[in-house]
């Protein structure tokens, strides 16, 4: 086994991309096994994708997509210019506001840190923005989007962990909202310092004209989540749903979508969603891999040895979370630890839909930390600056989310509390 380790240091190391890096680590770890046939890593994969679940994942990417392909993700940005951009800061502000947004349409944050970046991160340089700060904030506040529901990694965690997607939808607003209010937090406090600049006061008026014209996209989110926490349709029933409004809205409403467009459209979602499910396959072939070798029961084991409560468990969760995420997706890791991880939590009276919270925000600031960090590394592109710069303009960003995220392990009431209240059916 500590050989295998190795191995995957090594590919890690050398270069090479965390999903060819998994698979042949298993591939060499199959063959290591006398009695198990090679073709057990291919039928793994196969079989990891052949799920319902995870259908919604190419779905969502394809609505993230259409959304950004029809403009839609520009009126968004003028929206939230409009709601908050005569603050200290304002640009920066509204990143932060339409990335809620964004994150409760797409579940991708890849997705918007692409779309939205593309516009903000060039709008808040010319605006007198140092490069730093623009990517920083972009990128920051892009992991709103695999916390805010719909969320892919959300949709991954309830097909391993076999809990209610719309249960965990449901608990994702709450802490993705207090994300985001707190990086605003923290852009009015840099701002304040360095004096960053603000846009006029817009009329109420040209606010609800603005209000009005985004309202197609503005119902998307409310169709995912009311369908899904309400019983209406599947998590990938909702994917599609959303993704033919969408298409919809673009074409008709908008009219900012040709027949032309749907080529490129279909291309590059096929393009990204063969990144993810390819990560996704490699890693149930892992799994596969780890269990012969009994990994959850060491873990269990493990933790069980340890005699500690709730509260360090979780903050234990957390630091190996975020170390995690540095150099590896959170799609793969979910598929690789939940099965290890979740007889554990559950001995110390974590909630399943809990962990998965934890897990999938924990994850989500992985997507802004090098070497992995693919959210910063698309912003620093953007921007054409390295990743070295890029991450210095994150940190303060990076730092009040994860303080945000311990407060809320203090205090898990403020995730799990309200949605309780308003749908206890779905945490029976």
């Amino acid at each position: 086994m500590m050989l295998l380790v190795i191995l995957f240091i090594l590919f890690i190391v050398v270069g090479v991309p965390i999903s060819f890096g998994v698979g042949l680590t298993s591939l060499a770890g199959i063959a290591m096994l006398e009695r198990v046939p090679i073709v057990t890593v291919y039928a793994k994969m196969f079989n990891g994708l052949n799920s319902f679940v995870l259908l919604a994942v190419p779905l969502f990417i394809l609505c993230a997509n259409l959304m950004n392909r029809g403009n839609i993700s520009n009126k968004l940005i003028n929206f939230s210019v409009a709601l908050v951009g005569h603050f200290r800061g304002g640009l920066a502000l509204a990143n932060v506001v339409v990335s809620m947004i964004f994150g409760g349409i797409s579940g991708s944050s890849q997705a918007d840190t692409a779309g939205i970046g593309k516009v903000l991160i060039p709008a808040m340089i010319e605006e007198g923005y140092d490069e730093e700060t623009s990517v920083g904030v972009t990128a920051a506040s892009s992991t709103l989007g695999s916390i805010i529901p719909p969320s892919i990694l959300m949709v991954i965690y309830s097909g391993m962990a076999s809990v209610s997607v719309g249960a965990l939808f449901l608990c994702g607003i709450v802490p993705g909202i207090l994300l985001g209010l707190s990086q605003m937090l923290m852009v009015m406090i840099i701002g304040k310092k360095r004096n960053f600049p603000k846009s006029p006061r817009v009329p109420i008026k040209e606010i609800l004209r603005l209000l009005w014209d985004t309202l197609p996209a503005l119902l998307t989110p409310i169709i995912i989540i009311g369908g899904t926490v309400g019983g209406v349709f599947t998590a990938t029933e909702a994917a599609a749903i959303a993704s033919l409004y969408s298409l919809l809205v673009g074409m008709f409403i908008y009219r900012t979508i040709k027949p032309r467009d749907l080529w490129d459209i279909f291309k590059e979602t096929l393009e990204l969603s063969c990144l993810s499910l390819f990560a996704v396959a490699t890693a149930c072939a892992l799994g596969e891999l780890m269990s012969y070798y009994q990994i959850h029961r060491i873990a269990e084991q493990f933790f069980s040895s340890l005699s500690i409560g709730a509260i360090p468990f979780t903050l234990l969760l957390i630091a190996f979370f975020l170390f995690l995420g540095t150099f590896m997706d959170g799609g793969p890791a979910i598929i690789l630890f939940t099965p290890i991880l979740l007889p554990s939590a559950i001995n110390v009276g974590l909630d399943p839909i809990y962990l998965g919270l934890v897990f999938v925000m924990t994850m989500a600031m992985g997507l802004v930390t090098p070497p992995y960090g693919v959210c910063l590394m698309l912003a620093s592109k953007i921007s054409n600056i390295p990743m070295e710069r890029a991450f210095k303009g994150v940190i303060p960003y990076l730092g009040i989310s994860v303080l945000t995220l311990i407060i809320m392990v203090f205090f898990p009431d403020i995730i799990m509390g309200i949605p309780k209240a308003l749908a206890p059916q779905l945490f029976i």
